[in-house]
């Protein structure tokens, strides 16, 4: 039966993959990554060996009809990201948008998510958040700050290390220096890090080193949340 499955794969550590996520990527007839490199060292470790194609965010609008023919002749397909939920700061949206349209079933594992990993490991509050993903690097960036500046429920964003000062100095210039925040960095790898305290002491602790590696999340405080 032609079917989309939408697999999420571990953000980090290896372990993280699901039992249903593995026993669903040998079954599909294909399965569309991100960057087959990738994928081949996860699904190698996994003992699976199924046919990849390609998708990426430079070639989904063009892969997305591909796929959509390979569902619509009969076979199953499991979708993958390097990392983590298909969609989420990923290609996926449009592949999953595309397929209800064709009226294809489409089915979607529960799995690893650095967004709410680290909303959770932030110790922030949790019951009502806004993701926000990667900010701009240049045109409307400083709208989407000050929008951000403003909202009472827990906002979370990814940053790259080489732009992680930058965003902190950015949220100090528009907010109270006590506002809460955690930079969470390396999720689920060997040096997986919370720096969490008020944006003046997460600043401070940025500021002595030297560099700052790995993949991160940041996580804001509300406006009226104090502690």
């Amino acid at each position: 039966m032609n079917a989309l499955y939408i697999v999420p794969t571990p953000i980090g550590n290896l372990a993280d993959m699901t039992y249903r996520a593995v026993e669903c990527l040998k079954q599909v007839d294909l399965i569309a990554c991100e960057d087959t490199r990738t994928s081949k060292k996860l699904l190698s470790h996994y003992q699976i060996d199924r046919p990849l194609i390609s998708f990426h965010q430079h070639n989904e609008h063009k892969q997305t009809t591909r796929l959509i023919m390979e569902l619509m002749s009969g076979k199953s397909m499991a979708l993958i990201s390097d990392a983590g939920t298909p969609g989420i700061s990923d290609p996926g949206f449009m592949l999953i948008r595309r397929a209800y349209q064709e009226g294809i079933q489409v089915t979607t594992l529960p799995g690893a998510n650095a967004a709410t990993t680290a909303l959770v490991a932030s110790g922030l509050p949790c019951d009502r958040y806004v993701f926000e993903g990667f900010l701009p690097h240049k045109k409307g960036r400083k709208t989407r700050l000050d929008r951000l500046i403003d909202e009472d429920k827990t906002v979370v964003l990814y940053e790259s290390p080489h732009r992680i000062m930058r965003l902190i100095k950015e949220l100090l210039e528009r907010c109270e220096q006590n506002r809460m925040v955690a930079v969470v960095r390396e999720l689920t790898k060997t040096y997986e890090e919370v720096i969490r305290g008020s944006l003046k002491q997460v600043d401070e602790v940025l500021q002595e080193r030297s560099s700052i590696k790995g993949e991160i999340c940041v996580v804001l405080a509300g406006k009226d949340y104090s502690e």
